[in-house]
């Protein structure tokens, strides 16, 4: 093993190997902010759900009626926004939550 792949986290190797199928996108929601702007610690109860996400993986898209790949909209790295009930939890291991959400429930893209 290079140094390179040793310095890799563990979590990280195991999402390389998910790889969602057809219209399928795992994302990372962004954290919720520790403290206000004004530097007051927030509890954990009263941090809103985060609706921004980073792109993980995409699966390479679904298929016309003449079986036709049609490409996804969005690639690894995108930030998008997700809506407010939707996607599945995937827990990969103790530390890291992804959510899987097809790409029609994904509503927008940030550039």
């Amino acid at each position: 093993m290079s140094s390179q792949a040793a310095a890799i986290p563990k979590s990280v190797e195991t999402v390389k190997k998910l790889i969602p199928l057809f219209n399928r996108i795992l994302v990372k929601r962004a954290d919720p902010p520790k403290e206000s702007k004004g530097g007051i610690v927030l509890p954990d109860n009263s941090k809103t759900k985060i609706l921004r996400a980073t792109v993980i993986a995409v699966g390479p898209g679904t298929r016309t009626e003449r079986g036709e790949q049609l490409p996804m909209c969005v690639k690894p790295g995108d930030e998008v926004l997700l809506p407010d009930y939707s996607g599945t939890k995937v827990q990969l291991d103790e530390s890291e939550t992804y959510f899987m959400f097809r790409e029609s429930e994904i509503l927008a893209k940030f550039e």
